[in-house]
């Protein structure tokens, strides 16, 4: 534990006083907690699981229904999976109420997830079990670790709750 501490706070001072880029930094990070030597090197956010992390959100454009909307996906691994597959045009149906889901082509990765968290109206998520993605449009249930939040679409709750295409695109 006192080496974990350590390497810790010995990364944090290379990291803060590092002309590098962002990205090299919590690579070395994973290289240096990681548990084996054949583990391939993985993309900064997948490589650190900290919460402070995951604060530079990532600019997308939401389509719904024709209607442009801005949104962010947040830097935790699974938006950026997420982000590797955009754009991203998918037809959307109504689930319990609360949300509108739709199935991505392929699952996204749920390692490093974040804490979970309660969804809020706009939030764009992950449900792991299916592997479906949803906008909620009204606020969702208690956290739970099988729904990840990814982002946040910037739309009132009565244009998401009639939506029935998304398209989600890197925004320019």
């Amino acid at each position: 534990m006192t080496a974990a501490a350590i390497v810790s706070a010995l990364l944090l001072a290379v990291t803060a006083c590092s002309e590098d880029s962002p990205e090299q930094a919590p690579l070395s990070a994973s290289a240096t907690s990681s548990a084996s030597a054949s583990e391939q090197p993985q993309t900064s956010a997948s490589a650190s699981p900290s919460g402070s992390d995951r604060s530079t959100p990532m600019d997308i454009r939401v389509t719904l229904d024709g209607q442009p909307i801005a949104g962010t996906l947040n830097d935790s691994p699974a938006a950026h999976d997420l982000a590797s597959l955009l754009p991203l045009t998918l037809d959307l149906e109504d689930f319990h109420g609360t949300e509108r889901i739709a199935d991505p082509p392929r699952k996204l990765t749920t390692e490093n997830a974040p804490e979970p968290e309660a969804p809020k109206t706009g939030d764009l998520t992950y449900y792991a079990p299916w592997g479906n993605l949803a906008v909620f449009y009204k606020d969702g249930p208690s956290a739970s670790s099988d729904l990840l939040v990814l982002g946040h679409i910037d739309a009132a709750a009565d244009q998401l709750s009639g939506a029935d295409r998304i398209t989600i695109e890197a925004a320019p």
